[in-house]
């Protein structure tokens, strides 16, 4: 017979007691928290994001009364990243008020003169190459919009704009962007829609002997505006621009100003 070896059995030691279960689930979780901080440790401490913080950007208020003007004022007041360089309530502003105030953006709203409000913004632009201009004035009347735009504005809002909507063109326009609602907006596409096909073309200068500034009343005549309207579009006095046709007509043989934009069609001049 095979002899069959039987091997002793292995000595084991004392069984560990039995452990309740909450005691079980408290070294569990005591575990996992020991692990996590060992992880975290390793890792590195990590941190939340943090709310965006906008850099800080000075504002010289110019307001229509001194009512509105306070009521700006509260308003920028409330926010840690706005400080007032400045505020005055003459009608119109005097832009030597903010000479040497080192201003970012001048908050500028209509004075009700159209007229002087372009003044403002073109001597703010030509002495204070360094603020920026937001106006609060009329959505309603496009031309003028566009003629602030060309004077040096960056930000033209409703004067009933809200809060929200104040602060955060100040913050847009001191980043560098351009402001306006919506519709004005459009309204600025248009213009330079049209403004392209009426661009001065060497071609045309070769052919007619046109200079730019000739070239550029081509399109407002086949609209039928006045000399008074294209001197007005043009910041030009009216006999400077009837001097002007008079010169057009003699250079491409014209009769009157509808054989002027005729004769700039046949040579291709999109009009």
């Amino acid at each position: 017979m095979q002899s069959t070896k039987v091997r002793p059995q292995e000595s084991r030691g004392p069984e560990p007691p039995d452990v309740p279960r909450e005691q079980e689930e408290d070294f569990m979780a005591t575990a996992a928290r020991q692990k996590s901080v060992t992880a975290s440790s390793a890792m590195g401490s990590l941190s939340l994001p943090r709310a965006t913080v906008r850099p800080t950007v000075s504002v010289f208020i110019a307001a229509e009364t001194e009512p509105q003007q306070e009521v700006l004022t509260r308003l920028l007041r409330k926010n840690p990243s706005v400080e007032i360089a400045g505020k005055d309530c003459r009608s119109p502003f005097d832009v030597a008020a903010m000479v040497g105030k080192g201003a970012d953006i001048l908050l500028l709203t209509s004075c009700g003169n159209f007229l002087e409000d372009l003044t403002v913004i073109r001597s703010v632009r030509a002495t204070q190459p360094g603020t920026e201009v937001v106006m609060l004035g009329s959505t309603s009347n496009e031309a003028e919009f566009l003629q602030c735009v060309r004077a040096g504005v960056h930000g033209y809002l409703s004067r009933d704009a809200a809060p929200e909507e104040i602060l955060e063109a100040i913050f847009e326009v001191r980043a560098g962007a351009a402001v306006c609602p919506g519709k004005l907006c459009v309204q600025l596409f248009r213009y330079f829609e049209a403004e392209a096909k009426s661009l001065p073309s060497a071609s045309i200068h070769q052919r007619m002997g046109l200079t730019r500034r000739e070239q550029q009343l081509v399109p407002l005549v086949a609209r039928g505006l006045t000399n008074k309207e294209i001197a007005n579009h043009f910041s030009l006095s009216e006999q400077t621009v009837k001097n002007h046709l008079y010169r057009m007509k003699h250079k491409i043989g014209a009769e009157d100003r509808l054989s002027i934009v005729h004769l700039c069609r046949m040579q291709g001049f999109m009009v």
